[in-house]
């Protein structure tokens, strides 16, 4: 009897530790002192297959969605993430596959951000999270803020400049025409902006380029959302492709996405067959 009820508790302990690895927590370690005014969370993991990680205020949680159990390395942030932060924004760092912002903390103060990993063997990714205070209720990610105050009235054309550029975070010129009638805006209240769809689909062509040009370091040149008519839906850019070895030599490749606003996606990505220069 006493055999079988060790035997038992072994189990219920295997079960335990198995569950915790699949969805391990972790308390956030603060540096810099904790400015509640504004804050960044820099959170490192390592993933073989899919996994989410989801951070609500100062906790997080890893959950391992297909492959081998994902694990923690860094979770640092300056100060708790608030309830509604104001002027979220999420930055893939590191990592050879896809990092996604699959939920925003204004709807509900839980940011999810995905990480698919699509070769073999596991990956460190690293991802960055900032806000600029808290949004406060009802405050989402179209709240305005002032902006910086003028000091020189004789130098209005300046300060011009620097309120527009403090306030692109929230203005719709990053939004295509009839954002508010798309899915993506349905979901998230905000429209897919435009610096998100030059990101994504450089993640997409730079996992292209790194199968199609194995061992070749891939920098990418100036990327831009393509404006002619009837092409409104297209990100275009070049990318640098640096060979090593005896017989190595870079080229350059222009690549495309057909982007899909609506939905927040990226419809195809193509790079180029031949080179366009080197």
């Amino acid at each position: 009897m006493k055999q079988k009820y060790v035997i038992l508790l072994a189990v219920s302990a295997a079960i335990g530790t198995a569950a915790q690895a699949q969805n391990p927590q972790r308390q956030a370690t603060i540096v810099g002192g904790g400015n509640p005014n504004q804050g960044k969370c820099t959170i490192e993991v390592r993933v073989d297959g899919a996994a989410e990680v989801e951070i609500r205020g100062g906790s997080a949680t890893l959950r391992t969605i297909a492959g081998a159990p994902a694990q923690w390395r860094r979770f640092e942030c300056t100060s708790p993430m608030p309830v509604n932060p104001a002027n979220f924004r999420f930055s893939g760092v590191d990592g050879r596959g896809r990092q996604s912002l699959v939920r925003d903390p204004a709807s509900g103060g839980v940011a999810v951000v995905r990480i698919d990993d699509p070769d073999n063997g596991s990956e460190g990714y690293t991802f960055d999270i900032t806000w600029n205070g808290n949004g406060g209720p009802g405050r989402g990610p179209a709240y305005q803020p002032a902006p910086p105050p003028i000091a020189n009235r004789t130098d209005e054309r300046r300060a011009d400049e620097r309120s527009r550029e403090y306030n692109h975070e929230y203005s719709e010129d990053r939004y295509r025409p009839g954002y508010r009638e798309g899915a993506y805006f349905k979901r998230y209240g905000h429209g897919f902006p435009t610096d998100e769809a030059i990101r994504v689909c450089q993640d997409t062509v730079s996992q292209q380029a790194r199968e199609r040009f194995r061992g070749a370091e891939i920098h990418f040149g100036r990327t831009t959302i393509e404006d002619n008519p009837g092409r409104n839906d297209f990100v275009i850019g070049s990318v640098d492709v640096h060979r090593e070895g005896r017989y190595g030599r870079e080229e350059r490749f222009r690549f495309s996405c057909s982007v899909d606003f609506t939905e927040g996606r990226i419809r195809s990505a193509k790079i180029d067959d031949r080179p366009a220069g080197r």
